[in-house]
């Protein structure tokens, strides 16, 4: 979700225009901009900084929870090599055949695996499963099972590996003692508990809406 909350507009509209994206992306973005929850789209320079930790990391197994219209996926789906995978878990048939018309068009349908189911199924079937661990992950979805989502993604991902999670400063009212309602609340205890995890390196950065990377020790 998108939710620039530290930048002036005109800031945020520099930042844009000089972030790269391509036209795929570009049309998406504007598309899903139109829908009455369009705010819950990341910004482009936020899917730009995810799609360069998956390069840098060298992933090639990679986790998103919320995928929406699939700008995200579309941009880490893109910075995995031939053969990688995306495994993108969401709810929607409804927005997710809009992602799906996008990935075609940029030849990455084939890296995303997507499992319409809740995610904690999801993810529980996937540590059944077995197989190599996961490089990345990126959780931008309901904001009360952010804990959770953290923690099975923090149990399949590789030592070295990184999770990524949105809307961590949840435009201020982490820090606001009469927000008084249960996703501020939850997101301020987990912003706590990822800081003091000695299973993890954390560093919470504000971008967008804040975003919380955690490298896995």
């Amino acid at each position: 979700m998108s939710r620039a909350i530290v930048v002036p507009q005109d800031i945020e509209r520099y930042v844009l225009a000089h972030t790269r994206e391509d036209a795929i992306a570009r049309r998406l973005r504007e598309e899903t901009a139109q829908l009455p929850q369009g705010g819950m789209q990341t910004g482009a320079d936020q899917v730009a900084l995810l799609a360069l930790l998956v390069r840098s990391l060298g992933a090639r197994r990679a986790i998103e929870i919320g995928t929406f219209t699939g700008y995200s996926a579309l941009a880490v789906a893109r910075a995995l090599p031939a053969g990688g995978t995306l495994v993108c878990c969401d709810v929607s048939d409804e927005w997710t055949r809009i992602a799906q018309r996008y990935w075609a068009e940029a030849g990455i349908a084939g890296r995303i695996e997507l499992r319409l189911a809740p995610a904690l199924d999801t993810l529980g079937k996937l540590r059944d499963e077995g197989g190599e661990p996961f490089d990345f992950a990126y959780i931008d979805a309901d904001k009360a099972g952010y804990d959770d989502y953290y923690e099975a993604c923090l149990a399949l991902l590789r030592p070295g590996g990184i999770v990524a999670l949105d809307n961590m400063l949840w435009s201020g009212r982490v820090i606001d003692p009469a927000a008084g309602d249960a996703d501020s609340a939850a997101l301020g205890r987990l912003n706590a508990k990822i800081r003091d995890d000695a299973r993890v390196e954390p560093v919470l950065l504000t971008i967008g809406d804040g975003l919380m990377l955690a490298q896995k020790r």
